[in-house]
């Protein structure tokens, strides 16, 4: 009997899912196993695998089209079955909004940049065809010179809507320090000189030493709920990727747990995945704190908004060259600024300031972190 797929809700905040690509054609028999499509959420590309044998029968939502969850994606059933009633039942109402466009207007608009929602069909039944794209060229031509307008990406609209509640809900406050990073950087080159080893990046370094700052320091590890604060047993480090259309955080569980190298091996991956979108929406669930890093953009201190529903992000700018006082001589270091941001109804400044102490013991006195 045929049944309908349904848009699959992906991730946890996932609203509208985009058909990338279709694998299966109309009438074309599937495998338990087989890639039907290929979903893009909010925060990745995903595969839509087939839970068992079958033919694809209709395409509820073509690529390149959006719609919400749980609209009529396809149709699967036995060869050749009638699914009329079945169309009739759902009657096929994705309730997002059709485009009609010929190939040549469609080919016309994407050439152009052109946003189709603004353009208005004169051809049969309101669709798009070529004169109405060359029209609309033509009035909007000096505008379109001195700025293009580009579609929310979904990821895009989701981050606006978590950075949003995140700033509202959550009482922010920032704690600023400055580490001194030569023995960082002497600790860095020296496990680095192994040719035949990945590199080790202070990034690795600075993260596996958050982990274990926040051990020291267990009420950072928290999470605030209308009932009551969660203090998590397990340390979860949460990594902020900057992406073509937004920011994406895979996160590294246990990290105080791991070694430097398996560390760093993770974040490579996770990294390459979530720039490739090939990233698993499990991937980027479950951090307790996390870390957004700016040094390599020249950066030299920033303030982020807290990662709900963390507690705390840790904010870290660039290395940078310049007079310090060290056993009452001026001479030249190297330093980092890092910004601890802070949920008030948790964390409370004494909290945060301990957190940052053991955090620049570490980074000074970086052996520590190779415990």
């Amino acid at each position: 009997m045929a049944e309908v797929i349904f848009m699959p809700r992906l991730s946890d905040t996932m609203v509208v899912g985009t058909v990338v690509k279709w694998q299966k054609k109309i009438g074309e028999k599937i495998l338990e196993g087989d890639i039907i499509a290929e979903i893009e959420t909010d925060k990745a590309i995903q595969e839509l695998e087939a839970e068992y044998n079958s033919t694809l029968l209709y395409i509820g939502i073509k690529e390149g089209e959006s719609a919400p969850v749980n609209s009529v994606l396809a149709i699967l059933g036995s060869e050749n079955e009638d699914i009329s009633s079945l169309l009739k039942q759902n009657k096929i109402n994705n309730n997002y909004k059709r485009i009609f466009i010929s190939p040549l207007a469609k080919k016309l608009a994407f050439d152009k940049g052109i946003l189709l929602d603004n353009i208005k069909g004169t051809g049969i039944n309101g669709r798009i065809i070529k004169k109405d794209i060359e029209r609309y060229i033509d009035l909007d031509d000096d505008d379109k010179k001195s700025s293009n307008e580009v579609n929310h990406s979904n990821i895009r609209k989701i981050i606006s809507k978590r950075l949003i509640n995140s700033k509202i809900e959550s009482p922010h406050y920032s704690l600023f320090i400055e580490v001194i990073m030569d023995n960082l950087i002497k600790l860095r080159d020296s496990i680095n000189e192994k040719k035949d080893l990945d590199k080790i990046s202070f990034n690795d370094l600075i993260v596996k030493a958050s982990a274990l700052a926040i051990k020291e320091n267990t009420k950072i590890n928290s999470s605030w709920t209308e009932k009551s604060i969660l203090y998590h047993n397990k340390i979860n480090i949460g990594i902020a990727v900057a992406l073509e259309d937004g920011l994406i955080v895979p996160v590294i569980n246990q990290v105080d747990e791991k070694s430097l190298r398996q560390i760093s091996f993770e974040i490579k991956e996770k990294v390459i995945k979530a720039k490739e979108k090939k990233i698993k929406s499990n991937e980027l669930e479950g951090s307790t704190f996390t870390v957004s890093n700016l040094g390599m953009f020249g950066i030299d201190s920033f303030t982020s908004i807290i990662n709900q529903p963390n507690s705390c992000i840790l904010s870290v700018g660039s290395i940078k060259k310049k007079p310090i006082i060290n056993n009452e001589k001026i001479v030249i270091g190297h330093t980092t600024k890092f910004t601890l941001t802070c949920d008030h109804r948790i964390i409370d400044g004494a909290v945060g300031s301990d957190y940052l102490k053991s955090l620049k013991h570490l980074l000074q006195e970086p052996l520590n972190i190779m415990i």
